[in-house]
């Protein structure tokens, strides 16, 4: 399988289809750091990114949207001192598509981010 974070996210329109739990548990070894949490009864892609001060974090954040902007799909983030959680899914269908395992790769491969 091509490197997920090398793929380009597809268009997600509504009423397109959840990945299957197989499919789940394959992507989700590209990705092991992630989690899946269900909030609201959908569920999401979440990580913590642990960093030495706010800046670093907040430049994450910046590189993370940039990134977001040019995939046309975007992340909920949660920026506090040192700290940035990101979660992944997609609001049209209530759930995970492949698009927010690509989004997650392409945030783990983000360079120059030193985790502490």
């Amino acid at each position: 399988m091509e490197q997920l974070k090398n793929l380009k996210c597809e268009v997600c329109k509504a009423g397109a289809p959840v990945v299957t739990k197989e499919k789940v548990n394959a992507l989700k070894l590209s990705i092991p750091e992630w989690e899946i949490i269900e909030e609201d009864n959908i569920n999401k892609l979440t990580r913590r990114f642990k960093f030495k001060d706010f800046k670093e974090a907040l430049t994450f954040v910046n590189d993370i949207g940039n990134i977001a902007e040019k995939e046309g799909h975007h992340p909920v983030m949660v920026v506090e001192y040192n700290h940035v959680i990101v979660s992944w899914w997609s609001h049209k269908i209530k759930g995970l598509h492949r698009n927010d395992f690509i989004m997650a790769a392409k945030t783990d491969s983000i360079k120059g981010r030193e985790q502490v």
